[in-house]
């Protein structure tokens, strides 16, 4: 990882203890960057190496001072190879319609957001947001953000929010109907992701963390080479390697 001067100027801020969202019954700390420091995608694009993630205008790393379970995720894209539950899911959908569309707000996005959280998350802090909350959770005012309609036989299925970033696509949030889950929607934006950095010349896709034991991110083993950040390092791990688990 270069350096950059500008992230030696940057302040960051520890978060208070809250709960864990990934391991039941333990508290977590996170790091946020300023909120009120200039951004823009280059320097973003740097965090990421360092394992940075945004959500909506805010950019965080895990930082629990007792546990290093989260580690910071990206797929080579270059060398990916899909496995054959992929090839199947890339079958299944090869009629599938991807369209790219800008950051802003769309009525129709909004409702399958709607009804994604209120079945997948019911209860949960965004089970019933405004307009204003949504965008705010999946957009920022400097970052080249898009987002990609996946429609079935002209229904919309699924939207999958990326950020374009110098040297990878960096994937934000998918919400799809849950009608469609027979399709993989999940599994398929991803694939399609994978396709599009490939398509763009790009190297990676940063798909958020790996905490080993959470069975809600397993799924994410299955795309291999991935790259572990741990240790201040990017480590490599073919398909077979077991990944570590820090907790």
């Amino acid at each position: 990882m270069t350096a950059n001067p500008r992230l030696e100027q940057l302040t960051f801020f520890a978060s208070r203890p809250h709960p864990c969202g990934y391991l039941a019954g333990r508290n977590t700390v996170n790091l946020f960057m300023n909120p009120d420091a200039p951004l823009d995608t280059a320097l973003y694009s740097h965090l990421a190496d360092f394992g940075f993630r945004r959500s909506g205008n805010h950019i965080y790393r895990p930082h629990c001072p007792q546990c290093q379970a989260c580690m910071p995720m990206r797929i080579p894209v270059h060398t990916f190879q899909p496995n054959r539950a992929q090839r199947r899911t890339l079958k299944a959908n090869q009629g599938m319609q991807a369209t790219l569309q800008p950051a802003a707000f769309n009525e129709e996005h909004f409702a399958l957001y709607r009804h994604y959280m209120a079945s997948r998350h019911p209860g949960g802090s965004m089970d019933d947001p405004s307009p204003g909350r949504y965008m705010d959770f999946l957009n920022s005012p400097w970052s080249e953000t898009l987002f990609t309609e996946f429609h079935h036989q002209n229904q919309l299925m699924a939207v999958s929010v990326l950020d374009v970033l110098p040297q990878g696509l960096s994937a934000v949030y998918t919400f799809f109907d849950p009608a469609f889950a027979a399709h993989s929607p999940g599994r398929h934006s991803v694939l399609w992701a994978i396709g599009e950095a490939q398509r763009r010349g790009l190297n990676y896709l940063y798909l958020g963390y790996w905490v080993g034991a959470s069975a809600k991110m397993h799924y994410k083993q299955e795309y291999r080479p991935l790259e572990l950040l741990h240790d201040g390092q990017w480590q490599c791990f073919s398909r077979g390697e077991p990944l570590p688990d820090t907790e």
